[in-house]
C-alpha cells in the first residue's frame, strides 16, 4: 500500500467519531496522521486495525489491546456487549443476572467495567467480581448464581499485548454455534458505541463467592493424605493467592510458590510467552521444585483456568509433564475413587486416546468431542473428568463446567500425596498405566503463519494429496468435514490429527504413537520403540507442512 485509500481514510474517520475513549481516539488519530502524509509503516498499520471487526466466535473475541475495530478497546467491547445483550434478551433472558469478570491484563478493568455498565443500562442484573481472579470463578459464579451468562474479560496464555471477551450462556459452560453467529449479527447491528447507553453502579459482589468457590474446591480430594510440598507458578497471572488458599483449605500447606512470578503483572517480564507448554516458561518453577526438593510442581496459566504438572524424573532431573500425561492420571484417579454409578469421562480428538482405554477397564462411558470445552462439558450426563491435551482439565463439572486449574491442582496434589504414603510417585503410575493399556506418546508440531489464508492452503493440498505412509507405515486419511475442519491421518499405531487452531495463528498438527507392552521387563524398551517412531512420525510431518 502507498498511498491512503479514501474508503479506508473515510471508515477510519467514523470509527474514531464514534470512539468512547478518549485515549483510543488520539491513537487512531495519530496513525490515520501519518497514513495521510504516506508513512508505508502507518498506511499498514491502519489497514490492520480497520480490517476487522474482530471475529465473535465460541472463544469469544481475542485480539491485540489497540484503537480501532480490528482490536480490544473500549468501544469494541461496548458494541459486543450491546450485541450480547440484545441476543439474550431476544432469547427470553432479559432482566436476568449476568456476571462480569476480569483478569490482570492491559485493559481488562476498563473493558470490564464497560461490559457492566452496557447491560446495567440494558436492564441486566448485573454481579461483579470483587477483583480479577481466575477465569473458573466467572464460570462457577454463572452456575452457582443461576445467571443468564458470565463474561470474563482475559487472553487467557496469549502474549502479553493482547486481551479477550469469553462469554458463558445460561447452561455456564462457554458458547456453542449457532450462538456465535446471533451474537456477531447482534453486534454487527449494534449502534457505534458513543450511542450505546451505559449505566455505572452493577452489583459488586462480595468474597463470598469466591470463598463458596473454595469450599467447593477443598472438597475434591479424594484421600486423607496431606505429606507433600508444593512448588507452585501463576506466571505472572491471577492465580497464585487462589492457589495457595485452595491448597490450603485442602490441607496442603507446604507450599512454595514462585516469588518473582507471584504478582499479577501485564507484561509477564518473566516469560517470553505465558504459556506453561511454551520451552522455558516454567524454568523458574523447575528450579525452584529441586531447590525446596519438592514433590510435585504445579504451573498455572496467567488466567489459571489451566494446570500443568512437573514432577521428578528417575534420574532426579525435573520435567513438566505432558497434558496428556496429566489428563490419564487424574481421569485414572477419579474413575478409581467417583461413587458415581454410570459415570462418563471426556476428551477431545486431538488428545490421546488412552483414556478411553482407562474407562472401558472401570466400565465407564468414554466420549470424544471437537477441541474446546464448550463441547467437553456437553458430552452428556454423569460426567465426572474431562481433559484436553493443552493442559485444560476438569476435575469438578459439578461446579465448574469448563476447564479449572485450580481444582485441577488440588486432585494433582492429592494424587501425588496419596501415592507418596503408598510409596510410589506420579512417574510409577505412569509406568503402570502404560504396563496395563500400552505406551502412549505424544507430541505436536505447530506452524505459527503470519497470513491466514496459508493454514487452508495447507489443508486443501493434504485433502487433494494425502499421504499414504508416515514413518515408514502405511497410512489412511479421514476428513472430519463438515462436522469440523480436521483431518486424521492414522495406520499402524500412528495418528496425526491436523486441524487449524481456533484462538491462535497456527496450524497444529497432533502426533500420537501407541505400542502395546507385554510386561514390566519390557516397558523400557517398547518405550525406546515408540519414542523413535515418533522422531520419525515428527520429522515426516514437519516435511509435510514445508
Amino acid at each position: 500500500m502507498n498511498r491512503l485509500d479514501p474508503e479506508l481514510r473515510d471508515r477510519a474517520f467514523r470509527w474514531i467519531a464514534d470512539d468512547v475513549d478518549p485515549v483510543a481516539r488520539q491513537e487512531l488519530q495519530t496513525v490515520l496522521a501519518a497514513a495521510m502524509n504516506g508513512a508505508p509503516d502507518a498506511l499498514n498499520d491502519l489497514a490492520d486495525r480497520m480490517a476487522g471487526p474482530l471475529e465473535f466466535g465460541t472463544a469469544g473475541l481475542r485480539g491485540p489491546v489497540r484503537a480501532g475495530p480490528n482490536g480490544m478497546n473500549t468501544a469494541v467491547v461496548v458494541r459486543t456487549t450491546a450485541g450480547v445483550a440484545a441476543w439474550l434478551t431476544a432469547h427470553g433472558n432479559a432482566g436476568r443476572i449476568v456476571v462480569v469478570g476480569r483478569d490482570a491484563r492491559h485493559g481488562s478493568a476498563e473493558f470490564a467495567a464497560a461490559a457492566a455498565e452496557v447491560l446495567h443500562a440494558a436492564g441486566f442484573d448485573v454481579r461483579v467480581l470483587p477483583r480479577p481472579l481466575p477465569t473458573p470463578l466467572v464460570a462457577f459464579a454463572t452456575k452457582h448464581l443461576g445467571a443468564a451468562a458470565g463474561i470474563q474479560i482475559t487472553a487467557s496464555h496469549n502474549p502479553p499485548a493482547d486481551n479477550g471477551y469469553k462469554l458463558y450462556d445460561d447452561t455456564a459452560i462457554q458458547i456453542v454455534p449457532p450462538a456465535d453467529a446471533e451474537i456477531e449479527a447482534a453486534i454487527a447491528s449494534a449502534p457505534g458505541a458513543i450511542s450505546v447507553p451505559r449505566k455505572p453502579g452493577a452489583t459488586v459482589l462480595g468474597e463470598d463467592i469466591l470463598d463458596e468457590y473454595l469450599y467447593r474446591v477443598s472438597q475434591v480430594p479424594r484421600s486423607p493424605h496431606r505429606e507433600l510440598r508444593v512448588a507452585a507458578t501463576a506466571l505472572h497471572g491471577v492465580g497464585a493467592e487462589v492457589l495457595g488458599e485452595a491448597l490450603s483449605r485442602a490441607g496442603f500447606t507446604d507450599v512454595h510458590l514462585v516469588t518473582e512470578q507471584s504478582e499479577p503483572d501485564a507484561n509477564f517480564p518473566t516469560v517470553s510467552f505465558p504459556n506453561p507448554e511454551e520451552p522455558g516458561a516454567t524454568d523458574l518453577l523447575l528450579a525452584l521444585a529441586a531447590e525446596v526438593d519438592a514433590d510435585i510442581a504445579i504451573a498455572l496459566d496467567p488466567d489459571a483456568d489451566r494446570c500443568a504438572v512437573g514432577i521428578p524424573d528417575a534420574d532426579g532431573r525435573w520435567r513438566m509433564l505432558r497434558g496428556d500425561e496429566t489428563g490419564v492420571l487424574l481421569g485414572e484417579y477419579v474413575l478409581s475413587t467417583t461413587s458415581n454409578p454410570d459415570p462418563l469421562v471426556a476428551t477431545t480428538i486431538v488428545s490421546a486416546s488412552m483414556l478411553g482405554d482407562i474407562a472401558r477397564a472401570h466400565g465407564a462411558r468414554y466420549a470424544e468431542t471437537l477441541t474446546g470445552f464448550k463441547w467437553l462439558t456437553r458430552s452428556g450426563d454423569g460426567l465426572v473428568f474431562a481433559y484436553e491435551e493443552a493442559l485444560g482439565l476438569c476435575v469438578n463439572p459439578d461446579f465448574v463446567r469448563d476447564k479449572d486449574g485450580i481444582a485441577a491442582a488440588t486432585l494433582a496434589c492429592d494424587l501425588a500425596a496419596k501415592l507418596k504414603a503408598e510409596g510410589r510417585s506420579l512417574l510409577d503410575e505412569l509406568d503402570r498405566l502404560a504396563i496395563a493399556h500400552g505406551v502412549y506418546v505424544t507430541d505436536q508440531v505447530s506452524l505459527r503463519v503470519t497470513d491466514l489464508s496459508v493454514r487452508g492452503q495447507l489443508m486443501a493440498r493434504l485433502r487433494k494429496a494425502p499421504p499414504v505412509e508416515l514413518a515408514g507405515l502405511a497410512v489412511e486419511m479421514e476428513d472430519l468435514l463438515p462436522e469440523t475442519d480436521a483431518l486424521r491421518i492414522a495406520g499402524g499405531g500412528v495418528r496425526v490429527v491436523i486441524r487449524p487452531s481456533g484462538t491462535e495463528p497456527k496450524l497444529k498438527c497432533y502426533l500420537q504413537v501407541t505400542r502395546p507392552v507385554a510386561d514390566r521387563a519390557g516397558l523400557a524398551e517398547v518405550r525406546v520403540d515408540a519414542t523413535a517412531t515418533m522422531a520419525a512420525l515428527r520429522a515426516d510431518v514437519e516435511a509435510l507442512l514445508a
